[in-house]
C-alpha cells in the first residue's frame, strides 16, 4: 500500500535537508552570543553565602577550643 499524498510530500520536502545537516553558513554561526546560565547576581549571591558560611564556622571553631589556663 502506497504511503498517502501528504507524507510523500512531507518525506520529499524534508529529505533534501538530510545532506545539510551540520553545515552552518559562518553568518549564523557567528551570529549566536553564548549566555552564562546563571546571572552575575545569583553567582555573587552563592558566593557571598559560601565564603559567609566558611568565616562564620571558623570563628565558631575557635570559639569553642579557646584552651582553660589554670
Amino acid at each position: 500500500m502506497p504511503a498517502p499524498r501528504a507524507i510523500r510530500n512531507r518525506n520529499a520536502k524534508f529529505g533534501e535537508n538530510i545532506k545539510k545537516r551540520g553545515h552552518v553558513p559562518i553568518g549564523k554561526a557567528g551570529e549566536h552570543q553564548d549566555e552564562a546560565p546563571l546571572s552575575k547576581g545569583l553567582i555573587a549571591f552563592f558566593v557571598f553565602v559560601v565564603v559567609g558560611s566558611s568565616i562564620v564556622q571558623v570563628l565558631r571553631m575557635f570559639q569553642t577550643s579557646v584552651p582553660n589556663f589554670e
